[in-house]
């Protein structure tokens, strides 16, 4: 049973975080976005100027990678040792591998820092989330989306700008040594604006699990970038990678069922709603990372814009997406029965945005290009706003790192996945298009994988021709995965429903926990008036002095 402290009616408690709080996990939101959003800008001059046009992919699945392993470790270090510490000690690993990525002398060194980087973004996200999902109640946390909504626009319209900017007139290594000055804000906002009395609560992180998850989520992603491609099908390496997944994860399953302290507690799962938000968050992940990664490589090669006008070209995308998600957290706060359609449309508009960019080839004009891409943004931006308040209304305040660790791991995993599997169809459509085009000049055109965009304006037009007939193919590949994806998302969204804030919100123990009822009566946070109204107990408990909650 967890040990929560009680609550002091006389501790002078403010039922808000203080603004400079606020600021400071903002900014982890805000780091976490702003390099993913440079770097997919920066990122085919990186790959061209280190020699590893064919490792493309790596450079983003090792961060997704380690980024979802990591997640539910900082979740749980967060809830049992207090949010605060967690969430700090995330942002130092991460500026430690922002620096070193701005160091790499190779693809086999950034790949290793990148993924160094992506322990310490397992954290950001989550840290920020756990806290502000103890401290604000459910009825007000679609509000707190205007508050994020105050710097992820800066994220969203200044990351591809600066990435770009920062490629065409300085040295790409800044767009890692960037991350430095944000990040070192976030400590010391937190640090000074955060002030909460952490009581630590009795046990252990499950590292057994943890390590288990991690062998599923690596040996799982080589199957998915392996197959068919490096290997085949019925190869020794993929067969035996398939039964290494199916074993870690099955093992993993089990080892969180007789945890004291399991990483991913299966009591979550118990709720509808929240199982079939994480399938949903999965998804969206994989559509989004895909497309926002391969899309500035079109951008670029095709058209031949500079990294800097690639990334204003996908503002539309970015913009979108922050729209929805802003709009859906005010939608989702009126508490409206509607609420649960929201998914549904969401994925509806995924999918078509996914297939308007099956129009983009050689031939597309720039902006029409660019303004094609709204729709996928809009359509991410729902979905993705709509599983995270669910997820989190969905647990009960014990367990919020764990419940946001694991949207954030879901949709992690998705986007590493994702970028595996449709990079692989990626290069394979690149390969088929440049071998028929270009015969044996295929292979010396991309051998060493040093073809920036600046190099392919100087080669013959026959050359360039073909490469970007190459690229656009293997866009089609990458976007007509994402239109599968957003169907098979749509078709879940009819079984889920985009679980409202507020009291009329059904919490885990709503769906039938009894011992997290259990759990919560004992420590005053779920009985009592709240419960009889029908509250979880997230909603009951989330809106008290909780500054004097242990763990956080």
């Amino acid at each position: 049973m967890n040990q929560h402290s009680t609550a002091d009616p006389s501790a002078p408690v403010r039922p808000d975080l203080p603004r400079l709080g606020v600021f400071g996990l903002m900014l982890g939101i805000f780091l976490a976005t702003l390099d993913g959003q440079i770097v997919s800008t920066a990122l085919p001059t990186i790959v061209g100027d280190l020699g590893g046009l064919d490792q493309f992919s790596w450079a983003v699945t090792a961060y997704l990678l380690t980024m979802a392993a990591a997640t539910p470790i900082w979740g749980k270090l967060g809830d049992l040792y207090g949010g605060k510490g967690a969430y700090l000690s995330s942002v130092a690993v991460f500026l430690a591998g922002s620096v070193l990525c701005g160091l790499a002398q190779d693809m086999g060194q950034l790949i290793a820092f990148r993924a160094l980087q992506g322990l310490g973004a397992g954290g950001l996200m989550v840290g920020a989330l756990s806290v502000i999902g103890v401290l604000v109640p459910p009825q007000e946390r679609g509000r707190i989306q205007s508050m994020v909504g105050v710097m992820l626009p800066v994220a969203f319209v200044g990351g591809p700008l600066l990435g770009g900017f920062i490629t065409d007139y300085a040295d790409w290594r800044w767009a890692f040594y960037v991350n430095v000055p944000v990040g070192a804000v976030a400590l010391l906002a937190v640090g000074k604006g955060v002030q909460l009395r952490t009581e630590r609560r009795k046990g252990q992180v499950d590292y057994l699990g943890a390590a288990l998850l991690t062998i599923g989520i690596l040996a799982l992603t080589l199957l998915a970038t392996w197959a068919g491609t490096e290997y085949a099908w019925a190869s020794p390496q993929i067969i035996g990678l398939g039964v290494l997944t199916a074993v870690a994860l099955a093992w993993f399953a089990r080892v969180e069922q007789r945890a004291a302290e399991p990483i991913t507690p299966p009591r979550l799962f118990r709720s509808r709603d929240f199982t079939l938000a994480q399938v949903l968050s999965f998804l969206v992940g994989a559509v989004l990372i895909a497309v926002v990664n391969y899309l500035p490589q079109y951008m670029q090669f095709v058209h031949g814009t500079s990294s800097t006008a690639s990334g204003m070209l996908i503002l539309p995308l970015m913009l979108g997406m922050l729209a929805a998600q802003l709009t859906t957290g005010r939608i989702m706060d009126r508490g409206d029965r509607n609420n649960r359609f929201l998914p549904a449309v969401g994925s509806a508009v995924m999918v078509t945005g996914a297939l308007l960019l099956l129009l983009l080839d050689a031939d597309t004009g720039l902006l029409l290009s660019s303004a094609l891409t709204l729709v996928v943004g809009v359509g991410t931006g729902v979905l993705m706003q709509a599983t995270l308040l669910t997820t989190m209304n969905s647990a009960d305040p014990r367990d919020m790192g764990a419940a946001t660790g694991t949207v954030t791991l879901v949709r992690t995993i998705g986007g590493s996945l994702g970028v595996a599997v449709l990079g692989a169809v990626h290069a394979g459509r690149m390969g088929d298009v440049l071998g028929d085009r270009l015969g044996d000049g295929a292979d010396r055109l991309t051998a060493g994988g040093e073809l920036t965009p600046a190099l392919l304006k100087d080669m013959p037009a026959a050359v360039r021709d073909a490469f970007q007939e190459a690229v656009s193919t293997g866009l089609h590949g990458v976007v007509a995965g994402a239109a599968a994806l957003s169907v098979i998302a749509f078709a879940v969204s009819w079984f889920a429903g985009a679980r409202q804030a507020g009291p009329a919100a059904g919490g885990a123990g709503a769906e039938g926990d009894a011992e997290a009822d259990a759990d919560a009566d004992a420590d005053g946070q779920g009985g009592g008036e709240g419960k009889g109204r029908g509250e979880s107990p997230a909603a009951a408990g989330a809106g008290g002095p909780v500054s004097t909650r242990p763990g956080h």
